[in-house]
């Protein structure tokens, strides 16, 4: 339904409010000045002159009859979802109705919310008498939180395009952007049409054999024999073998460091957004293979522990805390998080830590807790690696500065490959990856040490 702003007002206010004069009117109204200017040289058209301009007079008025003789000639609405999706293109579809007797032209004038910085958003278009149209819009948010969307204003021409009349709907909304389920959603139906390897996510062979108990069954041709149940052969006097599966509710544990190094943006998200995106798509995966997830935020101090669980609603508390992060990119205490981590985890986990690194002394001020976590858990560290200085490296210096611009990122690109040796060399997993790659880097680790019998 429309609303009008200007409620408050007297009918004669805002019908003048939501009149606007169209170009057509000023090319017409200027048409007849040159007119009755050419007049003065041939005086024999000014009568036709007269006719003219009376013409666009009573074209004008009738506009103006045919635009509000219907008080509500167009009806429109945004079809917004409730939550959008952070880091993907999210659809926003507006759909307008045309009661006005004739065909009617339209411009369509969208107020998204300021974080996206449009104020050009528009559409211009024609829909026929009775019909209703649908026009579609993408947007691509870069932070979370809460949305605002304004007033949808809808401009309907007259009959003749001399005037538009203004309508406003009351489309306000607020919609919350919450981390990447978009992606979330596609990962789980690949998965389920067999398709991963399309998402990124590779093939690993199991090495080994599971050992987590699953049922008894008849031997066939094929089974392993060092799997036969004696017992059960000898009860049903035929051939029983034990089958096993890929073990389950091993408890995996996303840390995420919330601090300055994680404020870098790429692509207009933060390294921190990053790592939310890919924690949540790592706890889908983790829940799909029966394990156990749990979330860790912190920076300076502990700001969020969800112990870990693999009941179903455990993807929601996920998706609900990751939304709810905050932070104000502080120094990051990692001797908090290790204390926090001892007296919180006791069974040996896969904690999977979301940080950056950018100098080797960075890391080496934190390597002794992230020992120290190594020897009661498997400790995976993921950190950025900064795509820009690919730009930066293959270009050929010019002048001096250019020569030590480069010299400084070969420096700071060597960095991160020595943090990587340093790590591994105290027993701890990496993955260096792109910010954009951070999500299948993460997916494929975790199968592969679900493959190795690592977790």
């Amino acid at each position: 339904m429309p609303a009008n702003r200007q409620s408050g007002s007297s009918p004669i206010i805002r019908f003048f409010k939501s009149l606007y004069l169209t170009n057509r009117l000023f090319i017409a109204l200027g048409l007849c000045v040159l007119g009755f200017f050419a007049c003065f040289i041939f005086d024999e058209y000014f009568y036709l002159m007269k006719i003219a301009f009376g013409v666009v007079i009573a074209f004008f008025l009738l506009d103006i009859f045919t635009a509000y003789r219907q008080k509500k000639g167009i009806i429109a609405a945004r079809n917004c979802p409730e939550r959008l999706s952070n880091g993907d293109i999210n659809t926003i579809s507006i759909s307008v109705t045309n009661r006005y007797p004739y065909r009617v032209s339209i411009k369509i004038i969208e107020e998204v919310p300021f974080q996206f910085q449009k104020r050009d958003l528009y559409f211009t278009a024609s829909v026929g008498v009775d019909k209703t149209e649908t026009y579609y819009y993408d947007i691509r948010p870069t932070e979370r939180g809460v949305y605002d969307f304004g007033a949808l204003n809808v401009y309907a021409a007259g009959l003749f395009g001399f005037i538009s009349r203004r309508y406003i709907f009351d489309e306000h909304k607020d919609v919350a952007v919450y981390p990447s389920f978009i992606e979330m959603h596609k990962y789980e139906l690949l998965a389920a049409s067999h398709r991963l390897t399309d998402y990124g996510i590779k093939k690993i062979r199991r090495i080994g054999h599971a050992t987590e108990f699953d049922h008894i069954k008849h031997y066939i041709t094929g089974d392993d024999p060092r799997t036969i149940n004696y017992k059960a052969t000898a009860r049903m006097n035929q051939l029983m073998v034990n089958t096993y599966q890929e073990e389950k509710s091993q408890p995996v544990y996303c840390l995420i460091d919330k601090g300055r190094t994680m404020k870098m943006p790429f692509a207009g998200m933060t390294l921190l957004d990053y790592a939310i995106n890919s924690t949540l798509m790592v706890c889908s995966t983790a829940l799909n293979k029966g394990d156990k997830v749990g979330l860790i935020t912190f920076s300076k101090g502990i700001d969020e522990i969800l112990p870990a669980d693999k009941q179903r609603r455990q993807r929601n508390k996920v998706l609900e805390t990751l939304y709810a992060q905050k932070t104000n990119f502080k120094e990051s205490d990692y001797e908090r998080l290790y204390v926090t981590v001892r007296r919180k985890i006791t069974q040996r986990s896969l904690i999977i830590l979301y940080t950056n690194f950018e100098t080797v002394n960075g890391m080496r001020r934190q390597l002794r807790y992230l020992s120290h976590l190594s020897k009661d858990h498997l400790v995976l560290v993921a950190f950025f690696l900064n795509s820009e200085f690919n730009e930066v490296l293959d270009t050929q210096p010019m002048n001096m500065e250019e020569t030590f611009r480069k010299g400084i990122a070969e420096k700071l690109s060597n960095d991160k490959f020595l943090i990587v040796k340093e790590l591994n060399r105290h027993g701890i997993h990496t993955i260096l990856s792109k910010p954009e790659n951070l999500t299948i880097n993460s997916i494929n680790k975790y199968l592969e040490f679900k493959s190795r019998g690592l977790i």
